[in-house]
């Protein structure tokens, strides 16, 4: 069995792996996760930014799936 990995560090992961994504402007994200499922919500800027966003969360170790309910700005 994997490593079970706390909710609150998932998290922190997240967070800290969005602030240092420079190729977007992720930056009002809001990251909350329950047993391994990560909501990511907020505003971002563009398709592409939203689509990383998710790309960037499932990347984090511990995560088991995205709740992806992030806004495009208009």
């Amino acid at each position: 069995m994997g490593q079970n990995i706390d909710d609150t560090t998932i998290t922190t992961q997240v967070k800290a792996k969005l602030a240092a994504d420079k190729g977007s402007s992720i930056t009002r994200v809001q990251v909350d996760t329950n047993r391994g499922v990560v909501a990511l919500t907020g505003t971002v800027e563009s398709t592409a930014d939203r689509a990383r966003a998710e790309q960037i969360t499932r990347s984090v170790n511990g995560v088991k799936n995205v709740a992806n309910n992030l806004q495009v700005q208009k």
